[in-house]
């Protein structure tokens, strides 16, 4: 039988195929949004792989996948005692991005894991130092704070925070009773004083109308008649005929 440098064609034949089928398991293919970090020996290489095809020569080669998409996380409801001492429960969402695979990786061992942990911690005691006025009314300012803080703690694992968002805020019963009245309280208090307003400036303009009219006699008895008139064209079985004031003071005899 021929040989090839000392070995028969057939277990040539084998060695050819078993380092055929190696090479092809070491092809690894990374989508446009992936990146790999590869261990070559227990190290880490210096740059991530990808995308496209790449090669891992296992075993001496171990790749960890890492996505690049932004990874929407739901913060469960947290207990927060507020800054006035108001016990409500509150839940977040907040979005993320790993930008520097490597420290993703090696920095931190669950880099969602960690952001979710720290996400909870941060709503906390972000939201226990103000009062429950300003988490209900001022929820902006307190989302940028909220990304502020917890991108400056997640920079060092390659992870950084681009939004976050209070969901929800659920407040005890006797709380929310308690605004109902405060809130009808407003209601009735503006109710008042654009009903005393309204007064204010009927008695000017009833003002300005007594100094018109006083200024003719005649233009009072003209304003009687028109009334006269207006109460007939209605049908009305009853007739009030107003008798001027100064028609009084002439029936009274001159001392």
């Amino acid at each position: 039988m021929q040989t090839i440098l000392g070995m028969s064609i057939s277990t040539f034949v084998i060695i050819v195929v078993i380092i055929a089928l190696w090479l092809l398991s070491c092809i690894n293919i990374l989508r446009d949004y992936e990146r790999g970090v590869i261990f070559r020996l227990g190290r880490a290489l210096k740059n991530p792989k990808g995308p496209g095809i790449i090669f891992v020569f296992k075993p001496f080669d171990q790749i960890v996948r890492v996505s690049l998409r932004t990874i929407v996380l739901d913060v469960p409801p947290q207990d927060i005692i507020t800054k006035d001492n108001v016990s409500v429960k509150v839940n977040a969402v907040v979005y993320f991005r790993v930008f520097n695979p490597m420290n993703a990786i090696i920095q931190v061992e669950n880099y969602i894991y960690a952001t979710s942990q720290l996400s909870q911690t941060t709503l906390r005691s972000i939201l226990g130092q103000v009062e429950l006025d300003d988490l209900l009314s001022e929820r902006d300012k307190l989302n940028k704070e909220l990304q502020t803080v917890l991108d400056q703690h997640t920079d060092p694992w390659g992870v950084k925070v681009t939004l976050v968002e209070i969901k929800q805020v659920d407040l005890p019963q006797d709380m929310q009773r308690a605004m109902a009245l405060q809130a009808e309280a407003e209601r009735e208090k503006r109710a008042k004083i654009i009903h005393a307003e309204g007064e204010f400036q009927a008695s000017k303009q009833l003002a300005e109308a007594a100094n018109v009219l006083a200024q003719n006699p005649y233009t009072m008895q003209l304003r009687y008649l028109q009334t006269i008139t207006q109460i007939s064209t209605e049908n009305n079985s009853t007739v009030i005929f107003p008798v001027p004031v100064e028609l009084m003071a002439m029936l009274n005899p001159k001392k």
